[in-house]
């Protein structure tokens, strides 16, 4: 049986992070020592973001061989942490510096940049035996609040049990989104979510559980054969997310590209470059590469949005088979 982290836990885990965030930020951090170049060896990201910029380190250190450039995937809170004790200069993350960390970084003599690279969406993905394709989005906050906890509260003619929700990380981007976004900063009240740590394990989690509703980052989702990025993986199934009060199949949008291009999905999250390379080095480099051309194209051949390309729209046809 896989190793499922139980929400319960995430509550009580989210206030301590809270407590360690707001000691860290404080203004006597201003003495924290760095070795530059230990911290310019390696950025961080959250782990949502691996396909994505995995294809962007390789490309990156194939074209700058004098140096090359390392990755740490963790979860958002981490990520951010380890650029506010100047253990990295490069994070890349779903939100902005808060003020109060901007302006710890400034009274240290930094000057922290925040640029947007890309637009993902927050994929929901159910087992293939889940003949239900749609939610709204109310319907999926009334899961997360635990108002709704069986398949057939939102269903009537489902056989299928209980919900069985599973997030990748306690304290990923894709979490702490839902938690903003989703419900306007309440923390999930419902007993039946879990985490199993990776967006890998939740796709694996989903595809061998008939009852569970999976959270992840759209860019773990495209089939790479296919370079029209209209097809998801076979061994899960994506829903369809509306914004109305009744979802139907007419009315429901899967995170496919052009409908994060036209604001369809509902879903849509900015990706971050958390910058603070007061020197201009390899991480400098690296998060200008992202937002160049070249690197602008490596995200849009991976299904998700560019934050500036030039995008020609066009009509496929999908034969099912």
């Amino acid at each position: 049986m896989m190793n499922r982290f139980s929400f319960d836990k995430l509550i009580g885990l989210a206030l301590i992070s809270g407590l360690f965030l707001a000691c860290r930020n404080k203004p006597e951090n201003s003495s924290l020592p760095y070795d530059y170049e230990a911290a310019a060896a390696t950025f961080t990201a959250d782990e949502s973001f691996f396909p994505i910029l995995d294809e962007e380190l390789s490309v990156f250190n194939a074209l700058h061989t004098e140096r090359e450039l390392q990755a740490n995937y963790t979860n958002e809170e981490e990520a951010i942490a380890k650029l506010m004790k100047n253990e990295v200069w490069l994070a890349f993350s779903t939100r902005r510096l808060s003020e109060r960390e901007t302006q710890n970084l400034k009274d240290r003599q930094f000057m922290p940049r925040v640029m947007p690279i890309a637009y993902d969406g927050l994929a929901i993905i159910v087992n293939n035996a889940n003949p239900d394709t749609c939610i709204t989005i109310k319907d999926f906050a009334r899961v997360l609040k635990g108002e709704v906890s069986k398949w057939s509260e939102l269903y009537p003619q489902s056989k299928l049990g209980e919900i069985d929700v599973v997030f990748d990380n306690p304290l990923s981007s894709t979490v702490r989104w839902c938690v903003d976004s989703i419900l306007g900063g309440q923390q999930f009240s419902a007993k039946n979510i879990g985490a199993v740590q990776t967006s890998a394990a939740v796709i694996d989690y989903v595809e061998k559980h008939e009852n569970s509703l999976g959270i992840i980052g759209s860019n773990w989702l495209n089939d790479k054969r296919d370079t029209t990025n209209v097809t998801f993986k076979k061994n899960i199934s994506v829903m369809g997310v509306s914004k109305m009060d009744s979802a139907r199949s007419f009315n429901s949008w899967k995170p496919y590209q052009y409908y994060l291009y036209n604001g369809n999905y509902p879903l849509r999250r900015t990706i971050y470059a958390l910058l603070n390379d007061t020197r201009n080095g390899v991480p400098s480099s690296f998060c200008h590469f992202v937002q160049l051309p070249k690197g602008q194209k490596i995200i849009l051949r991976y299904g998700l949005l560019p934050r500036s390309a030039n995008m020609n729209v066009r009509d496929v046809i999908v034969k099912k088979q």
